[in-house]
């Protein structure tokens, strides 16, 4: 009877194994309040600074973001912002190590023991002979030391957890339920859109710990839900979060650009902040896949930033930035993209594709549908509302 009810008994809340002391917490609450001032009330001041000081001086008005981007190069407010953000990003992710290398034994013993029992039914599936991509590889995406596939010992769980403590860190957000906030838009819009649509199986892209894959779980009940990265660590770190919460997801460690399930296998396919991170010409790949394994009237949204054409000279400006300083070469090149035109060459129906903002749950609660982009009022991305893009397949 007591090796039945240790089969089945919950799994411990890896999020709770990592405790930080006084000074760590202080830490930690100064690099949020430092990231938040930087790329929220300092880029408000480095607007300013350009429409008030540096607009006036130049020759012609500014008609592009590269423009504007050449204007500012050298000027002391852009130095300023650019130095303050850079060191406030990296120091998000520095600041949970200390409580993440001191619990690591405890962590992956917690990792190891939701892989062996699965008490809510997931799995997790990594390949110590996985090739990690070479655009992921070469240098610390987003800055986060070790990036997200690191491996430091056996069974490790350590760039999970940097990841996923550091990202309450960087967002300022205190649960992981928080984390979420993509996956409920889109679920709460995909129900007011396609009031029919039930989906069997589904699929999250670049799933990191699963942090917005947990959502449609809960949105779609009854639907089997696979998540895929790169990353083993998070892999490992999100099945735990999962097995805690007794949400079956089941996890495996794959290339989006070519995986192993068979065709038609989804009915629909997500991601939340992926496509940015990689190059144009893995994108297509990745596009391609998609079509390839949802089934007949299956659904594809992904969660991303808004292309350059659909917003103006100084939001492009703004958004461009990550591409020179934080560690995401493939940013501009994915925005510069027409996200309809890209489906469409990976074989989807334009007609039936679509991109628009849709309405934050804490800024517009009663409203479910998407914004027109000449709507009056319209939010910017990340500012009442997220940008997706997708597409349906025929039934």
């Amino acid at each position: 009877m007591t090796e039945a009810v240790l089969a089945n008994s919950a799994v411990a809340d890896i999020e709770q194994v990592t405790q930080p002391t006084h000074d760590e917490i202080a830490r930690q609450k100064f690099c949020s309040t430092l990231r938040r001032h930087a790329i929220q009330d300092f880029a408000e001041a480095l607007e300013a600074d350009y429409r008030t000081h540096i607009a006036p001086r130049m020759a012609e008005p500014a008609q592009t973001w590269q423009d504007i981007d050449r204007a500012m190069r050298k000027e002391a407010s852009y130095r300023f912002y650019s130095a303050l953000r850079y060191n406030a990003q990296e120091m998000c992710f520095q600041s949970v190590q200390p409580q993440v290398e001191r619990a690591l034994p405890e962590l992956i013993a917690t990792a190891r023991d939701a892989a062996a029992r699965s008490p809510a039914g997931g799995s997790v599936r990594t390949d110590p002979n996985f090739e990690v991509p070479k655009y992921v590889d070469v240098m610390d995406v987003h800055l986060t030391p070790g990036c997200f596939h690191t491996e430091w010992t056996a069974d490790d769980v350590a760039q999970g957890a940097v990841v996923s403590l550091g990202a309450r860190v960087f967002t300022a957000q205190q649960s992981h339920r928080a984390w979420g906030g993509v996956a409920r838009v889109v679920s709460r819009w995909i129900k007011a859109e396609f009031p029919d649509f039930d989906p069997e199986r589904m699929l999250d892209i670049g799933t990191s710990s699963g942090k917005n894959l947990i959502p449609y779980v809960q949105a779609f009940p009854g639907v089997e839900a696979h998540g895929i990265d790169v990353g083993a660590p998070l892999l490992r770190y999100g099945h735990a979060i999962a097995e805690h919460e007794g949400v079956p997801v089941h996890f495996s460690q794959q290339n989006a650009e070519a995986t192993d399930f068979p065709d038609g296998h989804f009915d629909l396919i997500v991601s939340s902040f992926f496509f940015h991170e990689i190059p144009v010409w893995a994108t297509k790949k990745v596009l391609a896949e998609c079509h390839r394994l949802l089934r007949p009237g299956g659904l594809m949204v992904h969660q991303e930033l808004p292309a350059h054409d659909l917003v103006d000279a100084w939001e492009n400006y703004f958004w461009n930035w990550d591409t020179r300083n934080n560690n995401e070469p493939a940013y501009t090149a994915w925005r510069n993209q027409d996200p309809i035109a890209l489906m469409e060459k990976a074989g989807f129906d334009p007609a039936a594709s679509f991109a628009h903002i849709l309405p934050d749950l804490g800024a517009y609660p009663d409203r479910a549908t998407a914004f027109g982009w000449d709507e009056p009022g319209r939010p910017r991305h990340g500012k009442g509302g997220w940008y997706v893009f997708g597409s349906r397949k025929p039934a």
